[in-house]
């Protein structure tokens, strides 16, 4: 009975029931957990100590990670399922599940990621990551682009290199004057900037075929809305990309780049995809930075449906 009841009591703390549901559903490691539930790591091993204390998961070793798995009697987890419908994270978090296992499925990242993590590490003169930028950017064809959130707009004008028309959309006044002078110096008359928002953008609905928001997001009031925006923008079939930073602590970014949010998780971000209509959705942490606070850069892609 004693134990019984101490299950219980673990069981009445939600992010408790929540990893529960999760490890009933699919063995995962605690950084797997960490991507799925937003959490830190010293959170997610305290409360996986406590629920392997009263024998409701268990782990065994598999190469650098343990791996944790839900070990509960099926009459108690019944009542966690019950309970769990009480959780309104729970849904999210079977939807950033379902997003992780795709991620493992893709076999071919991982070597992938590999290859770029061994990208410029060896000097080769002339290689860099700007000039495969720089290279992609000119084969690339797209009749009608816009950057939302452009800044001075130095990622439109290397658009408008090969798009037909590419709107540049920003808040401010000045970015928008100057990146429209600039534009003109350099006889980019495909180059449009427009003064707005980028949660209500001023672009007709459906009339992109490729939307950018790079390093724009975490400066929106309401993320949400700015990728519900980009969708009712794009075609049918077109394509949002969206870089922005990955969920980090550096708390002086508020006051020093006047961001709103520290950043975003991946499964964060493929779940505010999903909610606005996108599919074939795909996240990956595309930079890592090397020097303090070592910011790392999210690329997350979606496509409007047909």
């Amino acid at each position: 009975m004693a134990s019984m009841l101490k299950s219980l009591k673990l069981l009445s703390d939600p992010t408790r029931l929540r990893i529960l549901r999760l490890l009933e559903t699919e063995a995962l490691s605690v950084a797997e957990l960490q991507e799925v539930l937003g959490m830190g790591q010293s959170r997610i091993s305290t409360q996986l100590s406590l629920l392997k204390t009263e024998g409701l998961v268990s782990d065994e070793r598999s190469g650098k990670n343990n791996i944790y798995t839900c070990a509960a009697d099926p009459d108690l987890m019944e009542v966690a399922r019950s309970a769990a419908e009480e959780v309104p994270e729970v849904g999210a978090d079977a939807a950033a599940l379902q997003h992780l296992l795709r991620k493992r499925r893709d076999s071919s990242r991982a070597y992938f990621d590999e290859l770029a993590g061994r990208f410029g590490k060896d000097y080769v003169p002339g290689r860099s990551w700007k000039a495969i930028a720089e290279a992609l950017i000119k084969v690339l064809n797209y009749q009608v682009v816009a950057d939302l959130g452009a800044g001075e707009g130095t990622l439109a004008q290397l658009l408008a290199q090969r798009a037909e028309k590419v709107i540049a959309v920003d808040l401010s006044p000045k970015m928008v004057e100057y990146g429209q002078n600039l534009a003109i110096q350099n006889g980019l008359t495909n180059l449009e900037y427009r003064l707005g928002d980028i949660e209500t953008p001023p672009i007709d609905p459906a009339s992109l075929d490729l939307a950018i928001l790079s390093q724009a997001l975490h400066h929106a009031e309401h993320p949400q809305r700015a990728l519900d925006a980009a969708f009712r923008i794009l075609k049918p079939g077109a394509r949002l990309i969206v870089l922005d930073l990955l969920q980090h602590n550096f708390e002086e970014a508020r006051e020093l780049y006047a961001d709103r949010w520290l950043g975003f998780s991946e499964s964060d971000l493929a779940a505010m995809l999903v909610k606005a209509g996108f599919i074939h959705i795909e996240t990956i942490v595309a930079d890592r930075e090397a020097a303090p606070p070592k910011f790392q850069t999210l690329l997350g892609i979606g496509v409007r449906p047909n």
